[in-house]
């Protein structure tokens, strides 16, 4: 059976299944993973995934098996109110 494309929340266009790069917390700690499933709406780039895929990134990542690409330089920075 072939997975039917959702339709976006945002903007109603049709999603389509793409592997993305995501930012992805947890423990209060910042993870950029590749090559993530996502359904990607067609016309705002809205990005959508599955429960099953975020309980898989943080199991993975809670287990420690991942082995890390590079450590970018990430700068936090508080805007003035």
């Amino acid at each position: 059976m072939v997975d039917q494309p959702m339709t976006c929340e945002f903007c109603g266009g049709e999603t389509v299944k793409k592997r993305v790069r995501k930012v992805h917390w947890l423990r209060r700690i910042l993870y950029i993973m590749d090559d993530v499933e996502a359904e990607v709406c067609r016309e705002c780039g809205e990005r959508y995934y599955h429960a099953t895929t975020l309980d898989t990134l943080d199991q993975l990542l809670a287990s420690g098996s991942l082995a890390i690409k590079e450590r970018p330089q990430v700068q936090v920075m508080a805007v003035p109110a």
